[in-house]
């Protein structure tokens, strides 16, 4: 579904990606985790287009997106995206933010794109909540609303960046609940995150990062059970995460 090959990436003169390559199969959901700054939202934003490259190629679902004649708005409706900080528009209700890009993007008649969004909403929870703005919620409802969003425009694959580092610890298990039943109803996911207990329920790979460079590639069985075996960069990052 996502291939990624010899991708690097540069901010001027400070390389940020590093000779990056994995691929992500079709209902795969792939753990990138990393300490702050070794380059996993980059990668990850690389993926739709946000982030572009400048050498190396990325293929989502058979498109590449470097390719000049490759439709981005088009390619990024089948990629969902759920930040960090869920980016929805303040002065528009739940179901307007449910609905716009339906409209927009995708076309859709706007009683079909709002029952779409009220099915989606429904499905992480908030059914309740479709008339309230942003601002009437909580954190970790506006999180699941954001979720909704993406699921609203059909997407082959999820990409999810750090989406439970913004909330109170109270709200991340909510969140996160989605997302496993998203990774259980077989989604293509790829979450950057620092949430181990979700990589370990429904993760099938692990992708660790250090400095711009993927360093390890390998099943949750292999990363979490054979810490011996992994680098001594990401042993270090283990032992400090699950030492608590």
């Amino acid at each position: 579904m996502v291939e990624i090959k010899n991708v690097s990436k540069w901010y001027g003169s400070v390389q940020v990606l590093k000779d990056c390559s994995t691929t992500i199969s079709k209902g795969e959901v792939v753990v990138v985790c990393g300490p702050s700054g070794s380059g996993k939202s980059t990668l990850i934003k690389t993926v739709n287009a946000l982030e572009p490259i400048q050498k190396g190629e990325i293929v989502v679902n058979g498109t590449a997106i470097s390719d000049p004649k490759t439709n981005l708005p088009k390619l990024r409706s089948q990629v969902g995206m759920v930040f960090q900080h869920f980016e929805l528009f303040p002065h528009l209700s739940v179901t307007e933010n449910l609905t716009l890009a339906q409209v927009k993007v995708l076309g859709r008649k706007r009683s079909d794109a709002k029952v779409r969004g009220l099915s989606m909403l429904e499905r992480v929870g908030l059914s309740a909540h479709a008339s309230k703005y942003p601002g009437q919620l909580s954190g970790g409802q506006q999180q699941r609303v954001a979720i909704a969003r993406a699921l609203c425009m059909d997407p082959v694959v999820m990409l999810f960046d750090e989406p439970t580092s913004a909330l109170d610890p109270e709200m991340v298990g909510e969140v996160l609940d989605v997302m496993v039943q998203l990774a259980n109803e077989g989604m293509t996911m790829m979450c950057v995150t620092h949430e181990m207990g979700f990589a370990r329920k429904v993760g099938d790979r692990v992708i660790f990062m250090d400095a711009g460079q993927i360093i390890e590639d390998c099943s949750k069985a292999e990363f979490f059970g054979t810490p011996n075996a992994r680098t001594v960069r990401a042993q270090d990052f283990l032992s400090k995460i699950l030492q608590h």
